[in-house]
């Protein structure tokens, strides 16, 4: 009785963590920004002001226009319902943010370049991990093999930590190595009053959380592993 408890919510709690992990993976809203230029020259133009939504993950870095609200970092103003109906896109994998487009200190860009590569590396094995723990997961319940059981939750716990190193690059990434700073004061060069607005969103959010689960969800299997190798003797 206690073993198929423990094997259900093992199964609970990794299904969970990997939904959540594929969903952070394909997902492009682990970065939100608001750049907002208040460049106009003409009063009447101050009610028409524009600012530009950047929003970033994995895959995709994508910016859109819109009005300046009253609340100009919210999350909701990135909601799919609130976006413009067309936007830009461009590839992620290897691109810092923010990036003033073509132009880039080389140096700097490079060390960012290189980064976000082993980012990109640790994303992309932290995925294939949580797959593969749940394939042996998978494998191990007809059997009742401890050995798989003892395999998948210790890929659940690596890829537990996998994604754990993720989050922690990415903060460091967004508060060190994407340089904010540098490109606001570039911006101000050209117009005194930009400001820009940077805060992480949902898909950034729900990796921590499927860290837990994961974690959660490997020590159970080991637990379970380790019952029915002790009641096979």
């Amino acid at each position: 009785m206690k073993l198929s408890v423990g094997i259900f919510f093992g199964g609970f709690f990794a299904a969970l963590g990997v939904l959540l992990f594929l969903v952070a993976f394909g997902t492009d809203y682990w970065l939100l920004a608001t750049e907002i230029g208040r460049c106009s020259k003409a009063p009447e133009d101050a009610g028409g002001e524009k600012a530009t939504f950047h929003h970033e993950g994995f895959f995709w870095r994508c910016w859109f226009s819109g009005n300046v609200g009253e609340n100009n970092a919210s999350m909701w103003n990135f909601w799919y319902t609130n976006q413009a109906p067309s936007k830009n896109c461009t590839h992620a994998y290897l691109s810092p943010f923010p990036l003033i487009r073509d132009e880039h200190n080389s140096t700097s860009y490079d060390s960012a370049i290189i980064y976000r590569g082993f980012w990109t590396v640790l994303m992309l094995l932290g995925v294939l991990t949580i797959v593969m723990a749940s394939f042996f997961i998978i494998c191990a319940a007809p059997f009742a093999s401890h050995i798989l059981y003892k395999a998948g939750g210790g890929f659940f716990i690596i890829a537990g930590v996998l994604f754990s190193l993720v989050v922690v690059m990415y903060v460091i990434w967004v508060q060190a190595v994407a340089d904010l700073e540098n490109y606001t004061t570039m911006k101000k060069m050209d117009c005194p009053d930009f400001a820009v607005y940077v805060r992480y969103g949902w898909s950034f959010m729900l990796a921590p959380v499927g860290v837990f689960f994961a974690l959660l969800a490997g020590m159970l299997f080991l637990l379970v592993g380790r019952a029915i190798y002790l009641h096979s003797d």
